[in-house]
């Protein structure tokens, strides 16, 4: 089968990979560049400031569409020019349009990390360690004008570890990605004849989050939640710790099992460049390499650190 795929980062690159390693060809790719940029600043980007994916594609040799959308003309009459049967996507932000879905010859199909109809939207890696799961997984389905909400054709477990973070799951993933589409392919007369439609009273959808999310509540989260979401985040976002009218981020945290006597948010200890705070189940948390979250940081983390932080009062 002839094959455009369509994406960005990790999982796009996966697909592409996979693909390569079967009978089927690549006839073509979408950067997500495409979306994110004007045609010359994304030209001047590609020749000045490269992305993974460019080089990615470039290095490979494989044939770069060039269009502002999934859903423009140009791109649908790309699709119509290379013959493609299949259109695999790998990370997108933008609904597809039902003229785009049927596009190809054959099929539209996404690829998104976990067990749907659980957790659709758009960063089910970070989602998954909040909700403390203990399972995900990666689902091959067919596109429609839903979110994530196509029939199913291939669905397969990945395991959740205690120590895992945003990055650390979503590398584990994709790379089940990568082995699961060669399986999907060499099955694809078949599967595309009996999808499984997905149960919506299973479904369950988590947007992107918010600022706020990002700041740590010592009053309300344990030392396990605020561990879930330091990893979580990681790498998209910086969890911080705020002081007043301040927030500080920190380099790495240690959790200490023995239950403290003070209040909860409470800085029990702190030292020139690390402070110790009681969490909602009052166990503490060191947090070492504290930096200002504002320009000049290192000058105005000191001064805090020195002057203004003071044990005994709360981190809020």
């Amino acid at each position: 089968m002839r094959i455009v795929i369509v994406g960005y980062g990790e999982m796009f690159q996966a697909l592409i990979s996979g693909v390569l390693t079967t009978k089927h060809e690549v006839v073509g790719v979408f950067r997500h560049e495409n979306v994110m940029y004007k045609p010359l600043k994304r030209f001047l980007h590609d020749a000045f400031k490269p992305s993974n994916d460019f080089n990615f594609v470039r290095n490979l040799g494989l044939y770069d569409i060039k269009a502002k959308s999934v859903n423009s003309e140009e791109f649908r009459e790309e699709i119509k020019k290379l013959n493609a049967d299949l259109i695999l996507v790998g990370s997108w932000s933008e609904r597809f349009e039902m003229q785009t879905i049927n596009a190809p010859n054959r099929a539209c199909i996404n690829v998104h990390p976990s067990l749907l109809p659980k957790f659709r939207g758009p960063n089910p890696y970070m989602q998954v360690i909040l909700q403390n799961e203990v399972m995900t997984g990666v689902t091959f389905h067919l596109m429609d004008v839903g979110y994530d909400s196509g029939a199913i054709l291939h669905q397969t477990a990945v395991d959740v570890l205690k120590s895992d973070s945003g990055a650390s799951l979503r590398l584990r993933c994709c790379d089940t990605a990568k082995r699961e589409v060669k399986i999907l392919l060499n099955k694809f007369p078949e599967r595309i004849k009996t999808p499984m439609s997905q149960d919506e009273k299973a479904a369950t959808y988590f947007s992107h989050i918010k600022l706020k999310d990002i700041i740590i509540d010592f009053e309300k989260e344990t030392s396990d939640e605020i561990d879930r979401k330091i990893r979580a985040f990681y790498p998209w976002h910086k969890c911080v710790i705020p002081y007043k009218n301040q927030f500080f981020e920190f380099e790495s945290y240690k959790i200490y099992n023995r239950l403290s006597k003070h209040e909860t948010a409470e800085i029990v200890k702190m030292s020139e460049n690390s402070i110790f705070v009681v969490c909602a189940d009052k166990k503490v948390i060191e947090f070492v390499g504290l930096k200002i979250k504002q320009p000049f940081s290192k000058y105005l983390t000191k001064f805090y650190m020195k002057k203004i932080i003071k044990t005994e009062t709360k981190a809020v």
